[in-house]
């Protein structure tokens, strides 16, 4: 019999249950991700960003392109000959309301595509940072400790279309990967699944069947580097289980303020436990993923051992241009 994802309170936790932040802990460090109940986002709000999100993707692509990149990769995606099933949106930072304008902006949002584009990214951005401040608690580490620091850490919109077709049934939809990030809270299609993640105990991937009104809450690689081993960050994908098109719309807490090092706070690291990886920024652990090609956790190793200067391992200098010209006009 398949195992089935934790589920998590937030209304629990918020009350400050030892029992629920004991659940918390586990499914964190045993499974990586859970499915997030009782999370204050209106059921009415979720269907209604889903349906603005509908819109927008159905806007010519001349005027999808205008969603340019900030990091590499957070613009709008096309369809293309590598991806003829996947297109995208993307927004960084949801934690800046004038950075939400500007993407609302670019696209020529109605006022109400734009009201309820802010209701949900303020809504989505409270939930990342209330789960976020209640793990680092039910690891020992109280917001007077470092979980405070969260509040500054960005926040990134991908809003995923999945144009699948009756010869594609049975395909991956999205490869095997680990999300680079620290938190990531999705919203699923809750009519068309697909999604699966790797089972805690590595024997395979287990389906993830979507439940209306809730999120499924993935951790990602630097939720590890962050934790010193402790939390786990999930394996998954996404597989083509039918002819329809499939919506999902995600928020990546994706690290601190801009090339502000991840490391563990002091609490993680002793005689016993010694540092595991060495501290790096969000953005140059992005970079190193999309250079290696290392798209499924494997990144970490290259984090391991003494801490070091980046360059040590490979140099961004060397980077192609476009690439690191991405890097150099974040700020």
């Amino acid at each position: 019999m398949a195992a089935t994802l934790p589920i998590i309170d937030l209304q629990e936790l918020q009350e400050s249950s030892s029992s629920s932040s004991g659940k918390l802990r586990e499914a964190c460090e045993h499974w990586g991700c859970f499915r997030l109940i009782n999370h204050g986002v209106p059921v009415s709000l979720m269907s209604e960003m889903k349906k603005v999100v509908g819109e927008l993707f159905d806007l010519p692509i001349s005027v999808k392109r205008r969603n340019v990149d900030v990091l590499s990769g957070s613009g709008y995606i096309a369809l293309s000959s590598m991806n003829p099933l996947y297109e995208a949106f993307g927004l960084y930072d949801i934690g800046s309301t004038a950075a939400v304008h500007e993407f609302c902006d670019q696209l020529g949002a109605s006022p109400h595509h734009r009201e309820t584009i802010l209701k949900y990214a303020e809504a989505t951005h409270g939930v990342a940072m209330k789960v976020a401040a209640r793990m680092a608690e039910s690891l020992g580490v109280l917001a007077s400790d470092g979980a405070g620091l969260f509040e500054d850490w960005a926040c990134q919109f991908r809003i995923n279309k999945y144009h699948f077709q009756p010869e594609t049934v049975g395909s991956a939809g999205v490869q095997i990967h680990t999300d680079s990030g620290f938190l990531t809270v999705l919203q699923e299609d809750e009519t068309v699944g697909g999604l699966e993640v790797m089972d805690p105990s590595d024997s395979g991937y287990i389906p993830v069947d979507p439940v209306s009104g809730t999120f499924l809450m993935n951790l990602g690689d630097l939720a590890t580097v962050w934790s010193n081993g402790k939390l786990r960050n999930v394996k998954h994908r996404v597989e083509c289980k039918e002819a329809a098109v499939r919506i999902s719309i995600a928020t990546f807490m994706l690290g601190p303020p801009r090339y502000t090092v991840v490391e563990p706070p002091p609490a993680f690291v002793d005689g016993r436990r010694p540092r595991l990886y060495r501290p790096i920024s969000y953005e140059e652990f992005r970079v190193m993923r999309q250079i290696t090609d290392k798209q499924a956790g494997e990144a970490l190793e290259l984090l391991q051992g003494p801490a070091q200067p980046l360059s040590t391992k490979f140099d961004v200098n060397s980077l192609p241009a476009d690439v690191l010209a991405q890097i150099q006009d974040i700020d």
